[in-house]
This record gives C-alpha cells, structure tokens and sequence, in this order.
C-alpha cells in the first residue's frame, strides 16, 4: 500500500478564538473541494490552540482533516492543575498530539524523560503523536542523521509493545530556525531519507518522517519522496496558502498515480 502524504499544521499561539474558527471554516471547505480520488492519499491533521480544539473538531467533522492537541500531560488524569490529559483529547475526538518541540524543550524544560512520559500517555490513548526532533548545531548530513537516530533510540527501544504504534516524528534542524539560510534541500532531503530507512529497518514501517521547518511553495515537492511530508508553520496560517500546499499535493499524487500506471 502507498504511503500516504503527511500535511500538518500548527496555529501554535497566533490565531485567537474566531481567527481559528474562520481558519478552519475556510479550509475545511478546501478541503471537502478535492477530488475523491486524492483524499485517501493524504494525511492532514491541524493542531489549534487548546481553547480552540472544539471549534477545529466541528468544522472538520466529516472531512479528511484531522484535529489535534499542540501538548498533552505526562501524567494519567488527576491533580494537575492547567494540564489537558490524553484520555479528554481522546474523548473529544481528537487523534493526533504533538510531543517534544522544540519549544517546549527550550522553555519549559522538557526533557527526554518527560517526553516518553507524553508517548506513553498517548499511546495508551490511541493518539498519534508527532514527536518533533532535530539537532540544536548545525552538522554534516551523516552526524545529523545519526543524532535523529539516536533521539529516536531513547524514545522507542525500551518499548515492548509489538508492533509499536504508529508514529510521526517531525524532524527539523533548530540551528536553522530564524537563520539567515534555512537549511538547504539537500540537507533535509539527506536525513530525512537516512532517518526513515532507520526507523523501518529497526522498528516498523509504521513510522513516518516529516519535515517541520519553514516551508512556502514548491517545498514539498522538492523534497517528496524523500520525505513523507510537512508539518506547517506560520505559512500555512493564511487559508490561501493552504490552498496552494494542497495543490502542490493534489499534482504529486496525480504524478505518483501516472508513474504507478
């Protein structure tokens, strides 16, 4: 079976209530308008804020478009003041957490041990997690492959489960963040072609690498099938630009299907 094309967004803090609710009004229109045959192919989710959840649930109910939380709590649900628990996300409908960015790590402290914590709570909740990875100093293609390996060894080989649940690790090299030049696409292409032949050979063809750096036009397919997709940031916060990303899509899988015939 083909591997599904992974789109993903995060609103992160920047939309408030009713910008989410337009947002995903407007793409939850787009992304009814693809052609039947497309959807089966991808894979989308979107991770509102936490007060938003709700509203992304609603508007993409019915839809291809999955619905997401940005955090979850390390722990089961009890006494955790201001925490969201994985078993509520779960219950509200959602099917995908996002764990370990980069973010969280710088400055709230989150740390390797608190990060397998989250996958464990969602795991036992049947969430998908996208797990985001990368390495803080710029290196060669193999030493950074190599560290994204190694960041997934801590997180999976003490697991026991077989087969592990599914995963989507979301690599993007933090050096690059805000740099003047962002990582190229030989780079990106080169770890994140080494790291998902790691994760098949040694845990699951369960297992997908996305790029989660800056991404505009043309990005994708640049990058596809070296990669299995992209994990949006603010580029994809104007429903226009969206749109364009789910074009770009909708022309590789067609490209894919002609080869395929």
């Amino acid at each position: 079976m083909p591997v599904k094309l992974v789109i993903g967004t995060s609103h992160k803090t920047y939309f408030g209530y009713q910008q989410t609710q337009a947002w995903c009004q407007q793409v939850a229109e787009l992304v009814c308008a693809l052609p039947e045959a497309t959807t089966p192919a991808l894979q989308l989710f979107t991770f509102p804020a936490m007060p938003a959840l709700s509203v992304a649930l609603e508007a993409f109910s019915g839809t291809a478009m999955a619905t997401g939380a940005q955090n979850v709590c390390a722990a089961p649900p009890g006494a955790w003041t201001g925490e969201t628990s994985a078993a509520m996300l779960q219950e509200m409908g959602c099917r995908y957490v996002e764990i370990g960015h980069a973010e969280r790590r710088r400055h709230f402290a989150e740390t390797t041990d608190i990060i397998n914590q989250k996958l464990d709570r969602a795991f036992a909740c049947e969430l998908t997690p996208v797990i985001c990875i990368g390495e803080a100093q710029r290196m060669s293609i193999d030493d950074a492959s190599a560290f994204a390996c190694q960041q997934v060894d801590e997180l999976l080989a003490h697991r026991r489960e077989s087969p592990l649940p599914a995963a989507l690790f979301a690599w993007e090299p933090q050096w690059a963040i805000g740099a003047p030049e962002p990582a190229s696409d030989e780079y990106i292409r080169g770890v994140c072609k080494a790291l998902r032949a790691y994760l098949h050979q040694r845990y699951g063809a369960q297992f997908q690498v996305i790029y989660g750096g800056s991404a505009g036009p043309g990005l994708l397919s640049r990058l596809w099938p070296d990669v299995d997709g992209i994990f949006l940031g603010r580029f994809a916060h104007q429903p226009q630009a969206m749109a364009s990303i789910l074009a770009e899509a909708q022309a590789l899988l067609s490209t894919r299907s002609a080869g395929d015939a």
